[in-house]
């Protein structure tokens, strides 16, 4: 027999996959994710309404020292009194509309009477026709932030008060 050469094997390499660059778009996919879904939360305020048919539930009656009237008009105007307005416990103020005042102005009464050991304050907001709905977000938005637990929206106008906003 002759000498046959021998036949020549490769070696057989171990197959190996570098999974680094997966392993990184998809932890990058899990945080876009997670971030999307947070950011696509809606964002809103609880607002608590009486029912329709509830008879007893308007006109809310408060003491008068205790009532703030917001009457919001047009051009981020707003006017505002303490008590009722024949014969207001502070005068009605017309002023623009901004926030930090506003609720210095809030606190600064309901701790007055929270100081006299009585009860806090209950804002009414009474947007008119001629106010933008932005203007009535920012005041509850106000609300929020002095922590005012009491406060109602009221789209009815005394003749008086119609009459304050008028000469504005």
């Amino acid at each position: 027999m002759k000498n046959l050469p021998k036949k020549v094997r490769s070696k057989k390499l171990s197959s190996r996959v570098d999974l680094t660059a997966m392993v990184s778009v998809s932890f990058l996919l899990i945080i876009f994710f997670m971030v999307v879904g947070e950011l696509s939360k809606p964002k809103m305020m609880d607002l608590d309404f009486p029912d329709n048919d509830c008879n007893d539930c308007f006109p809310i009656y408060t003491e008068e020292y205790r009532s703030v009237t917001i009457l919001l008009n047009n051009n981020n105007q707003l006017v505002y009194f303490t008590g009722d307005l024949q014969n207001p416990i502070k005068k009605p103020q017309k002023k623009a509309f901004e926030k930090s005042i506003m609720c210095k102005e809030l606190n600064n009464y309901s701790t007055l009477l929270l100081n006299n050991k009585k009860k806090g304050i209950v804002v009414f907001i009474k947007p008119s026709k001629k106010s933008n709905f932005g203007n009535l977000v920012n005041i509850i938005d106000v609300m929020k932030t002095c922590n005012i637990e009491s406060y109602n929206i009221v789209n009815e106008f005394t003749p008086e008060e119609s009459k304050l906003l008028a000469s504005n």
